[in-house]
């Protein structure tokens, strides 16, 4: 009996095409606010942007001032993980306010979901 052989695609190497791009590296940026204390943060915080997140929120705990800001606006992306770095640092603020100034709308949704009542932290629209 004779059986035809299956038909194999070509290799993808001997194709001619357009490259298929990298996926981009999530980058996160945080720099002192100037005139205030805090920081702004642009880019996003993820699995591999968290050590950055998490160093600048340890400063945060540390500064010793009676309100410290994080401006947010330029933040792209906030992970859960992320989220819950967040509301750790809070807890340790004690009496003192974390202002978050203009954060990506999903951050206070979970804050407030799956961390309620952090009474250090405060929302700033503008």
């Amino acid at each position: 009996m004779n059986v035809p052989e299956p038909v194999r695609p070509p290799e993808a190497a001997s194709v001619p095409g357009p490259a298929v791009p990298r996926p981009a590296v999530p980058r996160l940026d945080v720099v002192p606010l100037t005139g205030r204390a805090g920081v702004r943060a642009a880019g996003e915080v993820s699995l591999p942007t968290r050590p950055v997140w998490e160093s600048a929120l340890e400063r945060a705990v540390r500064d010793g001032g009676s309100v410290y800001y994080l401006e947010l606006s330029a933040l792209a992306f906030v992970d859960a993980a992320g989220a819950g770095a967040l509301a750790d640092a809070a807890r340790r603020f004690g009496a003192r306010r974390l202002v978050l100034d203009r954060p990506p709308p999903a951050l206070p949704r979970m804050l407030g979901l799956l961390w309620p009542g952090l009474p250090a932290i405060e929302v700033a629209a503008s």
